[in-house]
């Protein structure tokens, strides 16, 4: 059975600049960004496109090439 809280409404977050404070205070207590996506969505009901605008690029590792022998 799921809990009780998870079916209560979470406040929306549509201002740009209210979630990009919300996500500057969450980031302080993420261990990292999963865990921002996780502490985001649990709170709030958000557009996961605005908020993947307003947190930093994360790059993908380069993938080396292997040396040719």
């Amino acid at each position: 059975m799921r809990p009780a809280d998870l079916l209560l409404p979470r406040p929306a977050l549509t201002n740009p600049a209210l979630l990009a404070a919300t996500v500057t205070s969450l980031s302080d207590r993420a261990a990292s960004r999963q865990d921002l996506w996780r502490l985001l969505t649990d709170s709030y009901t958000v557009d996961l496109d605005a908020v993947a605008a307003v947190l930093p690029r994360q790059e993908p590792e380069p993938a080396w090439l292997p040396a040719k022998r």
